[in-house]
């Protein structure tokens, strides 16, 4: 079942869901609170590599997506410039720690969208037992340079609770690869033996 801004404030009041700084109530929306853009971002490096290949690694060759790609800090009050058909990877402001029940959901919000920024590629489920900040994976689709400055609100985080707690809680896990980021991380497919996300 989805939270309404009355679970939420509940949730966060009592320390269930922690959101870190914690938001003021112009955040809170019916069923989701807004979170603000960071100023860490991830840019591919042109000319690094000829194509990423995404199959499982063999006899232990290994490629280092990291090496593909460069950090970019945005000072505050600058902007990040995302160019027409570009991607890039950001991150929220805010520090989200989930319990082992709630499991949380990243959209875009509808008026970034309406210019062509999406917000997620694809990874719009934060797992519960989440602990960091979150990773955006931005893409302009839009005709037009879009400028992303730190501090705006930037996505909308709704949450949904699950009929019995997870037994695999995210940050937990020893194998998790992006438990408790601070900064985008880029891809790390290579790390990956079984199921792990």
């Amino acid at each position: 079942m989805k939270l309404s801004d009355v679970d939420i404030r509940r949730a966060l009041e009592e320390g269930r869901i922690k959101i870190d700084p914690q938001p003021d109530d112009r955040a809170l929306g019916s069923m989701s609170v807004d979170l603000q853009l960071g100023s860490s971002f991830q840019v591919f490096t042109p000319g690094k590599a000829a194509f990423v290949d995404l199959a499982p690694p063999e006899n232990g060759q290994k490629v280092d997506v990291a090496a593909l790609m460069m950090p970019v800090d945005i000072p505050l009050g600058e902007a990040f410039y995302l160019h027409p058909g570009e991607f890039a990877l950001g991150i929220t402001i805010q520090r989200v720690t989930l319990p082992n029940d709630i499991v949380g959901r990243l959209d875009g919000r509808s008026s970034l969208a309406r210019v062509g920024l999406m917000v997620h590629a694809t990874a719009h489920t934060i797992d519960p037992g989440w602990n960091g900040r979150i990773t955006l994976e931005f893409y302009n689709c839009g005709p037009l340079p879009l400028a992303l400055r730190p501090g705006m609100r930037i996505c909308a985080l709704s949450f949904e609770t699950l009929l019995s707690p997870t037994s695999r809680p995210y940050a937990a896990n020893p194998v998790s690869k992006y438990r408790e980021q601070e900064m985008p991380l880029p891809s790390r497919i290579t790390r990956e033996q079984g199921r792990i996300s």
